[in-house]
């Protein structure tokens, strides 16, 4: 046999092999733990990527570049750019909008960029390190999302971005919050890594989240919405951001080479840049302090396949969120726990189910009945951020960090709110006994 053939062969043994070792069962028995999120997947990411593996191309290379158009495609964007983590997207957006390029939009140390810190930490991580100052705003129940009355109050001179996260897949208020930026001339960077497949209907057309601001940013790690192990994406409409996400990802380069790529531009030897020399290898030229954030072409070759699948993902959450939410309320839940809430105007593709309990109700018994009766819990990540011991010296300064008001519900959600999954591969029995089991819980 040829290459071609023996290339065949041996996806198709990989095939047969992920359907008799990786066949994801779906039975349960009260008992079985069930899992806050898992991944979901079959053969065809299996074959996927020992089909990459075999081209041993190993960095980004084709899989990447299909990946990137596909992604683009489902979003309805002009450009995505992979990356190698959720954490590396949200870093790469922010430092995009350090550019000298963007001129006086231009954010630079000192600038102000309001946010929330009931969420997760490596959404104001950027924020910190690139020298700005995090203004952190309350946030509502049971939407979990940014108190929009509080952005004016949070307004200053200083202020350049607004920078948060879709709550565990619901939508904040897009629309208060893009007519916010608009008349202040803001930045609007949308955390997406717990809401693809969200969507959110402003002026009449509905969109998905992560595409209405200036940049979204996805997460790809294995209990997200969709996983390739690690990876992650950044997108936009706007060319030159798209420009500047390019060169922050790839070491900060001014080329657009694609790797083992040669003389895109047609100057590769015939540019003036800085001070450097005439005609200095364009290649090795460096327009921006950047990073090499590239994902793999294996993780790409994952990521394809699970593209194809993921319509099929969004509407399983949606349902397991349903049947949650009527099983618990039929319970008689909402007498003891705050039951999420969408946002109006929005069909979230919810990351997780997320509970609060009511004055009284303590939460700590509840979680620690529902984890011994084989049901994974998580709280609503950070709960407050600025309460965390990476705060210890800020705190103790008083410097580097903005409170608008007060944070009462974060205080809140760090103390009384928890949440369980509704992953595409949860069953209906799952579901069935978590909701029996939370129930429980608060008649205990």
């Amino acid at each position: 046999m040829g290459q071609i053939e023996d290339r065949q062969q041996i996806l198709d043994q990989v095939a047969e092999y992920a359907r008799k070792y990786h066949s994801q069962n779906q039975t349960f028995t009260p008992g079985d733990r069930i899992s806050y999120a898992a991944r979901v997947y079959d053969e065809r990411e299996m074959v996927n990527l020992v089909d990459s593996a075999l081209e041993f191309w190993l960095t980004s290379g084709h899989w990447t570049e299909q990946f990137e158009r596909d992604f683009a495609k489902y979003l309805g964007v002009k450009y995505a750019s992979l990356v190698n983590s959720g954490s590396s997207a949200n870093l790469v957006a922010f430092a995009t909008l350090t550019s000298p390029l963007l001129g006086e939009r231009r954010i630079k140390r000192g600038d102000e960029i309001i946010t929330v810190a009931a969420g997760f930490p490596t959404t104001v991580t950027p924020i910190i390190q690139y020298g700005c100052i995090p203004v952190f705003v309350d946030v509502t129940i049971p939407g979990y999302d940014i108190d929009v009355n509080m952005l004016e109050s949070a307004y200053s001179e200083k202020t350049k971005a607004v920078m948060m996260a879709h709550t565990l897949g619901n939508p904040f208020n897009l629309k208060a919050v893009k007519e916010f930026c608009d008349r202040h001339g803001l930045w609007l960077v949308e955390d997406n890594c717990d809401a693809l497949g969200s969507t959110y209907t402003i002026d009449g057309q509905t969109k998905l989240t992560g595409t209405i601001g200036d940049i979204g940013t996805s997460s790809f790690y294995p209990p997200h919405h969709m996983t390739m192990g690690e990876g992650g994406a950044v997108y936009t409409d706007n060319p030159l951001l798209h420009k500047i996400i390019r060169s922050m990802r790839d070491w900060g380069r001014d080329c657009i080479c694609a790797s083992g790529q040669d003389n895109r531009c047609g100057h590769r030897f015939t540019g003036q840049y800085g001070e450097l020399p005439y005609g200095y290898d364009h290649k090795y030229v460096y327009s921006h302090f950047g990073y090499n954030l590239k994902a793999t072409d294996m993780q790409a070759a994952i990521g394809c396949a699970q593209l194809e699948k993921f319509p099929s993902f969004v509407e399983r959450r949606k349902q397991n969120f349903r049947t949650l939410y009527h099983l618990l309320a039929e319970g008689g839940a909402d007498a003891k726990l705050i039951l999420p809430v969408a946002e109006e105007n929005s069909d979230p593709s919810w990351f997780g189910f997320l509970l609060t309990c009511k004055e009284g109700i303590d939460c700590k018994k509840i979680v620690d009945y529902v984890e011994d009766h084989g049901v994974q819990t998580r709280r609503l990540f950070a709960g407050n951020l600025t309460k965390h011991p990476c705060f210890d010296e800020m705190r103790a300064s008083g410097q580097g960090y903005r409170i608008v008001g007060q944070l009462t519900n974060t205080d809140r959600i760090m103390e009384d709110s928890f949440w369980v999954g509704v992953y595409p591969g949860m069953t209906d029995d799952k579901l069935a006994y978590m909701a029996k089991t939370i129930l429980e819980a608060i008649d205990q």
